[in-house]
C-alpha cells in the first residue's frame, strides 16, 4: 500500500506518492483545490493508497495560524467525505508538520519561469513533507 501526501494551498494542492514499501517518494500531481475530492477518489483507487499525510502548517513557534485552521477544515471535510468509502479501503489520515517545505520547494524551482514549473513546486513541497514522514517511520520516532 502506498502513502500520499498533500500540500494544501488556497488554490492549488501539491501531491506526492510513496513507493509500495514506503521508503521513497516522488512528486505526483498538482491539482486545483476545487477538484481535490475527484483527484483523491481516482488516486486512492488507482494507486492503492492506505494513508494520506496532510501538510500541517504550524508557525515557527509551533502554534496555529489562519492557514493552519484552513488546512484543518479541509482535512476534516475530506476525511468525512471519504469515511463512507472506508468499508472498502480504510484510509489513515495524518497531519504532518510542513514547516519550510514550501520554501525548500521554491528554492529548487527558483529559476522556474513557466506556469507548469511553478505548479510543480507544490508537488515538490508535498514530496518534502512525505519524505519527512517516511524518514520518521523508518527511524521509529514519535509523530509530530
Amino acid at each position: 500500500m502506498k502513502i500520499l501526501a498533500l500540500d494544501l494551498g488556497d488554490r492549488w494542492v501539491g501531491s506526492a506518492i510513496s513507493d509500495p514499501l514506503g521508503i521513497t517518494c516522488k512528486p505526483y500531481q498538482t491539482v486545483e483545490i476545487a477538484g481535490l475530492a475527484d483527484f483523491l477518489t481516482q488516486t486512492i483507487a488507482q494507486q492503492r493508497v492506505a494513508t494520506i499525510v496532510v501538510g500541517y502548517p504550524k508557525t515557527f513557534s509551533g502554534g496555529q495560524s489562519l492557514q493552519t485552521e484552513k488546512v484543518l477544515k479541509v482535512k476534516e471535510s475530506l476525511q468525512a467525505h471519504f469515511s463512507a468509502l472506508e468499508d472498502v479501503l480504510p484510509i489513515n489520515w495524518v497531519l504532518w508538520d510542513e514547516r519550510l517545505s514550501s520554501k525548500r520547494a521554491h528554492e529548487i524551482q527558483q529559476k522556474a519561469s513557466s506556469v507548469e514549473a511553478k505548479l510543480k513546486s507544490h508537488s515538490i513541497a508535498a514530496a518534502f513533507i512525505l519524505q519527512s514522514y517516511l524518514d520518521n517511520l523508518a527511524f521509529g520516532r514519535e509523530s509530530s
